[in-house]
């Protein structure tokens, strides 16, 4: 259960850019921010002989050239085309489609099965539920999509995003000199978006493994890849910012670059200014699913780790901390006697976890880890989720007006569904099975209802009982229900089932829940 939840703009998307899908598939979206950045041409032209002149020459000559950058790297960057097959309704939807139309079509519109309470209620009367229609029988049909990646090793190793060749059943890598391989997917690890591929191909070309530590904001950047199937595509740009956060659950300290990235492009590198790989191209900001200004690039020290682990073994572990953290602003600074407004906020630890181990407490702000500032809270995930579990760390904690020092014994970050549990026993761990927040004030006016909570996610006895995620929770055993703390009290009060009310566009009904 979680008191907070990441809010942003509606109507805006976070693209994964892999290329779209013939037959129902899509690339992956989320909603978040966007800003729009335009690139301003280098016209190369005659010269006249004056100082400024002089000065715009001298700086032309400092530009790289992105033809060398290319012949030398293009041999190393493929085409990745996946095929296989999508899950759909008799009515043609795609149930994993999440393009901006699907998820604009399901925000508005809850397809629900007959097991539904909702459905029951009101088909007892002869009546259609309000803003629902009944789910049809599903079915398989074709999915194809198109990707990007680059070859690593000479003897067939390719890195790639992992919702490239997530779901797919033949994964085909073509080069440049047209020659098609079937691709073996060695391993993929959809927490950093990177999977590493297998060819049976000898004497391959390779790309060279640069160091995004030595990359400044400014500096030139090139990618390579498949925008909308056009293979060997080139565009280039700067990098706009380094270690950002995204709004999408992942701990990666992405690469924030103005280079022109669309579907397809998903996977294919992002070369410096000396013809070295410094990111994959993973995401993009837009309105529309296409570029918009802004894209992302996944770190290559990220990806090495990645690949180095799934070779090795297989699979991909992550750290993690076990405490949940916040922006630190100008007013917080201010409250906690803070010299700037810098680190990681803990609003929450998990209990037993890591932190709570190590000593820390709500209200701390972490500054540094190993001796790495932490300057936003995103930070934190990114360095952290970049170690190994295990592995021992010492935080730089301020607390009530002065700095402590603490270690830590980072444990191993497991799926979604378990930390999801971890963070409210009473409500997760087969009891309930929702997650809750509060709802704002404007929410509650447009919902009509005076106290209320938003659920997030439904899983195990809720998700059986027909509860559904975006359903509001009004009541539990008929008591109203205006805060979790109060929820979770009421639940740990309840013997073997609770009736839950719960409004769903504009419908209220109770529904029985028997309790894990």
């Amino acid at each position: 259960m979680s008191n907070t939840i990441s809010r942003t703009p509606r109507g805006l998307v976070l693209a994964l850019v892999m290329a779209g899908v013939v037959g129902g598939a899509g690339a992956g979206l989320i909603s978040s921010r966007i800003s729009n950045a335009q690139q301003t041409p280098v016209v190369a032209g005659a010269m006249s002989n004056t100082p400024m002149a002089a000065a715009a020459s001298s700086s032309a000559t400092t530009l790289p050239s992105f033809a060398q950058i290319t012949a030398q790297n293009g041999p190393a960057v493929v085409n990745i085309s996946v095929s296989g097959t999508r899950h759909v309704s008799a009515g043609g939807d795609d149930e994993d489609d999440d393009t901006p139309a699907a998820a604009q079509q399901q925000q508005q519109q809850q397809r629900i099965d007959p097991n539904d309470p909702f459905y029951q209620f009101f088909r007892q009367f002869g009546m259609p539920a309000p803003g629902m229609q009944q789910r049809q029988a599903p079915r398989d049909v074709p999915m194809r999509g198109e990707g990007s990646g680059f070859i690593v090793s000479a003897d067939g190793l390719v890195l790639t995003n992992a919702h490239v060749v997530k779901g797919a059943d033949v994964v085909t890598v073509k080069l440049t000199d047209r020659r098609e391989f079937r691709a073996k997917v060695l391993g993929a690890d959809p927490k950093t978006d990177v999977a590493v591929l297998k060819i049976d191909a000898k004497n391959l070309p390779v790309v060279k493994i640069g160091d995004t530590k030595a990359m400044n904001v400014g500096d030139w950047v090139l990618a390579i890849g498949s925008p909308f199937g056009f293979e060997n595509s080139v565009t280039a740009g700067v990098v706009s910012a380094k270690g950002r956060s995204l709004p999408d659950d992942s701990s990666v300290p992405f690469i924030q670059t103005d280079v022109a990235v669309n579907p397809g492009n998903s996977g294919g590198p992002l070369f410096n200014a000396r013809g070295e790989v410094v990111g994959i191209n993973s995401q993009i900001y837009s309105r529309s699913g296409g570029y918009q200004g802004l894209s992302f690039a996944i770190p290559i020290e990220v990806a090495t780790k990645v690949q180095q682990q799934i070779v090795a073994t297989g699979k991909v572990e992550h750290a993690k901390l076990g405490v949940a953290v916040q922006e630190v602003n100008q007013t917080l600074a201010d409250s906690f006697g803070l010299d700037k407004p810098e680190g990681a906020l803990v609003s929450n630890v998990e209990k037993g976890g890591p932190a709570d181990k190590a000593g820390l407490k709500s209200g701390d702000v972490i500054r540094s880890v190993n001796g790495q500032p932490i300057v936003g809270s995103g930070d934190l995930p990114a360095i952290v989720s970049m170690a190994m579990p295990g592995a021992k760390v010492e935080l730089d904690v301020w607390r009530q007006g002065k700095s402590e020092k603490l270690a830590a014994v980072l444990g191993n970050a497991s799926d979604k569904a378990a930390k999801v549990a971890s963070k409210d026993e009473a409500l997760q761990k087969g009891k309930l099975g929702v997650s809750l927040r509060p709802l704002q004030p404007q929410e509650l006016s447009q919902l009509g209802v005076e106290s209320g909570l938003l659920i997030e996610q439904a899983q195990g006895p809720a998700a059986k009982a027909g509860i559904q995620s975006g359903d509001v929770l009004l009541s539990i055993n008929g008591t109203p229900a205006k805060d979790v703390n109060q929820v979770r009290e009421a639940i740990g009060k309840s013997g073997k089932s609770v009736a839950l009310l719960v409004q769903r566009d504009g419908s209220r009904i109770f529904v029985p829940v028997q309790l894990g």
